[in-house]
């Protein structure tokens, strides 16, 4: 199939804004956590869009699904780490939820993209 463009994809577009939620949300947690769990979450928000415009850029479908996958391990991680951001009571619930939400939506979106792309060199 080729190159994609990948600022014209949906999956880049929310995970960009994925990740300016987590930058945001460095606001309010403790600054003890800067250099640990904030740092942590803020790498792998930025590795989801990242991979997706490496991925896009390779010459194959192929290559483009091993780095939407490695897309959908960095939501999965984000996730455990927001989990375990609430359950050290640095997040409110609704917080914990809304980001939550939005990582699914995010993950279900990257797994249909990638199951579309199916398995062409």
């Amino acid at each position: 199939m080729g190159m994609h463009h990948y600022k014209e994809l949906k999956i880049w577009q929310r995970s960009m804004d994925l990740v300016v939620s987590i930058y945001k949300l460095s606001a309010i947690l403790p600054k003890n956590e800067q250099f640990g769990l904030l740092s942590q979450m803020q790498r792998c928000a930025v590795s989801v869009p990242s991979n997706i415009a490496e991925g896009a850029g390779r010459g194959s479908n192929k290559q483009f699904r091993y780095f939407l996958a490695i897309a959908m391990g960095s939501i999965n991680e984000l996730q455990t780490q927001v989990e375990i951001a609430f359950r050290l009571n640095y997040l409110e619930t609704s917080n914990k939820d809304d980001l939550t939400d939005e990582m699914l939506q995010i993950y279900k979106m990257v797994l249909t993209f990638y199951k579309s792309l199916g398995n062409d060199e």
